[in-house]
């Protein structure tokens, strides 16, 4: 077994038999969490060529190629592993006016369950077609969204309000010379060579939850009692004691197109041109920067990226619709959206490099130079990381400790049982019975038995050790009163 060595109640080292180690974020009881896999794919990313920085956060369990729940950094190489097959999974949060007590009878609820799933289907392979109140979203509109990410135009084709734009961490994503025609170029030549099939289907997906862990849930909001939490949630919009819904997806058919395509490509390089794989692995294949199948990966990327925001912009715009048909007039805006299986340029030790996040979470502190001249200069922006429905969800901000984490946070709780062990040990009348007790209802007739809370980690602990390492502070958490989910395959 790997051993890492403790530099603090909730930050440690694991050696790598380099003189480069990862930094490890987490309690002793989180350390414990981390399986010898999971460590072993950490070393093999650090030691991976142009690696230059590896965290693993909390939440880390063993991914593909990469542990899910780590921060790679490099500034000469992009890696498709440390960023996963469904690119720009992300979470967004939208806050309505809507007091708490106005759902707290079971039928409203039921009412507004009803309501969100006319409107936006769930599962793998489902799209606008399989819903009874669907949004057309067509070619056309498709292309746009794709190239441009969330434009004026773009927005307005589908009904979502301009300004969410603002409320994101990207509202758009460039093409690898940071430009907009090049990602246009791309998917002109992506479809005649027939690279994403079924494309006007896979379009259709816009608005939908993916399976596994992609989730929709209706919230309360609980501001935390002290003077800064109280004067940050006001800045992000946040309402204590009013509903929120708070939203789990991703990049669906076509970022997964995409990202087997692009593992596709370089896998059969490697094999080619007989270079070593990092680790043996040959989920850690990569591309110099500069280089054809560097542009193209982070063109694809890109693509996918696009099409995850628009996703999310166009499940809050139909549930706010939906919210609208059961509570007339109600009012929402979008508090943020922010993404956590991504590769973005940033500054690093004052170097420019690709910070690639898999399950893990940007987290800026105030007064970081990128938040300049946005609402979040002097708060930080907001981190939205899901618990589980029962312990709850967490709205967070980044204090200027994050630095030790290339200004990262985990993306969640992260998984203590594999899906087959959950599906195979957990008990499924136990399950369905405990949410009944919280008074939680959902969409599904038994509740996933492999999404049960008892197959995540810990919230508070892995919370503990994020506040202990002084990476970010709580301002609000979110109470669950309902939730959609899929029985599906997971996405990611």
């Amino acid at each position: 077994m790997q051993k890492m060595i403790p530099t603090g109640d909730a930050t440690a080292i694991l050696p790598t038999g380099t003189s480069q180690p990862i930094t490890v974020i987490g309690t002793e009881a989180i350390r414990a969490t981390f399986d010898e896999l999971c460590l072993q794919q950490a070393i093999n990313s650090r030691l991976a060529p142009g690696v230059t920085e590896l965290v693993l956060n909390p939440d880390g369990h063993c991914g593909y190629g990469a542990p899910i729940g780590c921060v790679l950094v490099s500034p000469t190489h992009v890696y498709p592993g440390p960023v996963g097959v469904d690119i720009k999974c992300s979470m967004s949060l939208l806050q309505l006016d809507l007091p708490a007590e106005e759902i707290e009878p079971r039928p409203v609820r039921r009412q507004l369950i009803d309501a969100i799933c006319r409107r936006i289907p769930t599962g793998a392979g489902k799209g606008q077609r399989h819903v009874k109140n669907s949004r057309h979203v067509g070619t056309d509109v498709g292309r746009d969204l794709l190239a441009e990410g969330a434009s004026e135009k773009v927005c307005h084709a589908l009904g979502i309000p301009a300004n969410w734009a603002e409320r994101c961490e990207d509202a758009a994503h460039l093409g690898h010379d940071d430009s907009s025609e090049t990602l246009a170029g791309r998917l002109d030549y992506l479809l005649s060579c027939d690279a994403i099939r079924k494309f006007p289907e896979k379009v259709a997906q816009l608005g939908s939850y993916g399976g596994g862990n992609h989730f929709g849930e209706c919230e309360i909001v609980r501001v935390a009692d002290n003077p800064r939490a109280q004067a940050v949630a006001e800045v992000f919009g946040l309402k204590d004691g009013r509903v929120a819904f708070l939203s789990h997806c991703g990049s669906r058919g076509i970022g997964h197109t995409l990202a087997m395509g692009q593992f596709r490509a370089l896998q059969d390089k490697f094999k080619r041109w007989d270079i070593p794989l990092p680790g043996n692995d040959r989920e850690l294949v990569y591309a110099p920067l500069g280089t054809e199948e560097a542009d193209a990966y982070l063109d694809d990327m890109a693509l996918g990226a696009n099409f995850a925001t628009l996703n999310h912009l166009l499940i809050n715009a139909l549930v706010l619709e939906a919210f609208e048909e059961v509570f007339p007039g109600v009012k929402g805006q979008l508090i943020y959206f922010i993404s956590h299986n991504i590769a973005r340029k940033e500054i690093v030790k004052n170097t420019v490099a690709w910070v690639h996040r898999k399950g893990a979470t940007r987290a800026f502190p105030a007064g970081h130079h990128a938040l300049k001249g946005t609402r979040y200069a002097d708060t930080g922006h907001p981190i939205l990381l899901p618990g589980n429905p029962q312990a709850g969800s967490s709205v967070m901000v980044a204090d200027a400790g994050a630095s030790l984490s290339c200004y990262s946070v985990n993306h969640g709780a992260g998984r203590i049982l594999g899906r087959k062990r959950a599906i195979r040990e957990l008990d499924q009348a136990a399950i369905d019975q405990s949410f009944d007790q919280h008074d939680i209802l959902t969409n599904c007739r038994q509740y996933p038995k492999d999404e049960a809370p008892a197959a995540y980690k810990d919230f508070e602990e892995v919370l503990r050790s994020v506040t202990t390492a002084g990476l970010a502070s709580e301002v609000a958490r979110l109470k669950a009163r309902f939730v959609i989910k899929d029985g599906d395959s997971a996405d990611d």
